[in-house]
């Protein structure tokens, strides 16, 4: 794997990541558990204060709906808004890659499709680079641009496609 034309060897502080398991910290709130990114990666971690970045995090909550959840903890949150959190979490950083691991898969259908356009409106907002590892067709679709299909183990590349779809898409276009 190479980001702009160089190896990865570690850790990028250009990269964002989230996962199929929001892994938020239960003693945290949600504000907290989005700052924490701030708080051990330089070059944050050095001049990090609650203060300092608190509202930077709380326009980015309100951004994906959760305005009036910034100070719940992970157990007062649904499922969905969890994810939402982390998906902030990976962003406060204000990151040019996106990483994202299955990170609807755990959902129902509706919160599903209610991240979809969460995440296809931030992604237009912030001009992130997205990559997306799903199972769902659907999914791929309606967010990429270019899927790529992998074959069972050993995992590798079978096909790459042009998403033909005008941007913005609508979920109309998933049916």
């Amino acid at each position: 794997l190479t980001v702009e034309g160089k190896p990865v060897s570690g850790p990028i502080k250009s990269v964002g990541m989230a996962f199929q398991n929001s892994n938020l910290l239960p003693w945290r709130t949600a504000l907290e558990n989005v700052l924490l990114p701030l708080e051990i990666v330089e070059p944050y971690r050095s001049s990090f204060s609650k203060e300092k970045y608190a509202a930077k995090a709380k326009t980015l909550l309100e951004s994906v709906g959760l305005a009036g959840f910034v100070e719940k903890h992970p157990w007062e949150l649904s499922g969905g808004m969890q994810q939402r959190t982390s998906i902030c979490r990976a962003l406060i950083h204000e990151p040019e890659i996106l990483l994202l691991d299955e990170p609807f898969g755990a959902l129902d259908a509706f919160t599903r499709e209610e991240l979809w356009c969460a995440l296809r409106d931030l992604q237009a907002a912030r001009k992130v680079t997205v990559m997306l590892v799903t199972h769902d067709l659907r999914e791929a679709v309606f967010l990429a641009d270019t899927v790529y299909v992998m074959s069972n183990r050993p995992g590798r590349i079978v096909r790459r496609c042009e998403v033909p779809i005008p941007r913005p898409r609508d979920l109309d276009v998933t049916y």
